[in-house]
């Protein structure tokens, strides 16, 4: 099917509304419909396209894990405080959460296929028992990497607690005046130190802080180990979540300096606009162009 129709099938589930509740089986027909994605081209590049959970906070991490494997998609990060799940109370997915809520994050992991890559965004400070509780929290997840904003004088902490535990820290930049809105920062910190610490490069937070993102993933060369991806429109600290190639952000560019780098990693969609089932809807939409846009530069590339 193509990924037009994919795209429309899910805009007439948004609109039909209440009505496709009373006939569950061609609801579930047309999601399963919408989760038949061709990824092949972006997981050949090394591109491994994730949500960031922060995209669905209108509801429960479970909710969210489901509603990625609806999308098609197989990989997710997930932010520190969302609710666990319609049945667990005020419940969240933390550092300490109980085992037995723990166990059923895990469950919702595996009956939807979904792999979690990272977690975050997460402060680090330099605090030996407070990141040993995390990174063993993040090891008990099965994450590969940690979206943080470490304090500027624990990065020799961060960097020991990476290799100990075998996951990865990447520094992620919210926007002016926040610590790390500018590369320079990151990479002035991390001089040096190995290839588990780097950047989570939030490519709309780059605009918001007057930074060309093109130019920052350029920058960032070599120490990329994970992103929040977006397209905003104005290009300024204005700017707002719009579906990928339909902003100002260069979504296309952003993709192409990742391919010259040789990056591999995970991608994270992360929407800030919207709720239900646009945001559905536009997520919907992202993916598409992603997948198009990564078959276009891997055949690009191979002329």
């Amino acid at each position: 099917m193509s990924l037009l129709l994919r795209t429309s099938l899910l805009l007439t589930l948004s609109l039909l509304g209440p009505a496709m509740a009373q006939d569950k089986k061609l609801a579930t027909t047309l999601q399963q419909e919408v989760a038949t994605r061709d990824d092949a081209a972006a997981e050949r590049l090394g591109f491994r396209l994730a949500v960031q959970s922060w995209t669905f906070r209108d509801r429960t991490a479970c909710e969210a894990i489901e509603t990625a494997h609806n999308l098609g998609l197989k990989y997710i990060e997930l932010f520190p405080g969302q609710k666990l799940s319609p049945t667990t109370g005020d419940a969240s997915v933390d550092v300490g959460m109980k085992d037995e809520h723990l166990q059923l994050l895990l469950k919702s992991f595996a009956q939807n296929q979904i792999k979690v890559v990272n977690f975050g965004v997460v402060d680090m400070p330099n605090d030996e028992p407070t990141l040993q509780a995390l990174f063993a929290f993040g090891h008990a997840l099965g994450i590969e990497t940690f979206s943080c904003e470490p304090a500027k004088d624990a990065w020799p902490l961060v960097e020991k607690m990476c290799q100990q535990h075998s996951i990865n820290a990447a520094c992620h930049n919210h926007p002016k005046p926040s610590t790390y809105w500018n590369p320079e920062t990151v990479l002035g910190l991390i001089k040096g130190m190995s290839n588990r610490v780097g950047a989570c490069a939030d490519t709309g937070h780059f605009p918001r802080s007057g930074l060309d993102p093109v130019q920052c993933l350029s920058q960032l060369k070599g120490r990329i180990i994970s992103l929040h991806f977006k397209d905003i429109a104005p290009a300024d600290k204005t700017g707002i979540d719009l579906p990928w190639g339909t902003g100002k952000s260069n979504a296309r560019g952003q993709l192409e300096v990742l391919r010259q780098q040789g990056f591999r990693g995970a991608i994270s969609i992360e929407y800030e606009t919207g709720a239900g089932a646009e945001l559905e809807a536009n997520v919907t939409k992202c993916i598409a162009w992603f997948d198009n846009t990564c078959r276009a530069i891997e055949t690009k590339a191979g002329k």
